[in-house]
């Protein structure tokens, strides 16, 4: 088994089926924080919420990178909020940091925003995860699900994750850029 924390899934866009409505990994760009042999989870990046981030968290909302708002992170645990950053490499675990891989941390919501804010170069707050049981998300991408690709910090905290999907498609450099041009209605096309 690869480890394929830190990489990114991206959708594949179903051609054979209708999408059902509110399926959450309709064109979906998943951030891998952990896999291993027990399972996987992570955060959909481009699935922002019509919620102020202060309506869930007090003091968070002047903290975190633009469009201002809570994201759904995946359809587990949605009374839960994760916190996704990209720090300056100065981070403290005393401070409420926990560094993942790269430039990518987690933060602790619980930490007072202007002890973690000089920190972080980009936040994200996310209501929920995406998570996988033991050999389900291999089973998915063997299924051909999922295209699996690098990640960019940049991706994270996109400033239009509305075409985060189609921008991830584009920059491959294999027929799989094509993929971003798919139609969302196939029967438009």
């Amino acid at each position: 088994m690869t480890d394929l924390t830190g990489r990114l899934l991206v959708a594949v866009p179903r051609i054979d089926a209708e999408v059902p409505e509110g399926d959450v990994f309709d064109r979906s760009v998943v951030l891998l924080l952990h896999h291993d042999e027990e399972g996987a989870h992570g955060l959909i990046l481009n699935r922002p919420l019509n919620a102020e981030v202060d309506s869930v968290l007090p003091g968070w909302q002047e903290h975190v990178t633009t469009p201002d708002c809570v994201f759904q992170g995946g359809p587990v645990s949605l009374d839960t909020a994760l916190a996704l950053a990209s720090s300056t490499g100065d981070e403290d675990e005393s401070l409420g940091i926990r560094s993942l891989f790269g430039e990518m941390c987690l933060v602790d919501l619980d930490a007072p925003p202007p002890i973690v804010a000089p920190v972080v170069t980009a936040l994200r707050i996310y209501a929920g995860y995406a998570g996988w049981a033991a050999g389900q998300l291999e089973g998915e991408i063997e299924a051909g699900m999922w295209f699996v690709v690098d990640a960019l910090t940049t991706d994270a905290f996109s400033g239009d994750p509305g075409e985060l999907w189609a921008r991830v498609l584009r920059r491959q450099r294999n027929p799989m850029a094509f993929v971003a041009s798919f139609p969302a209605d196939p029967d438009l096309n």
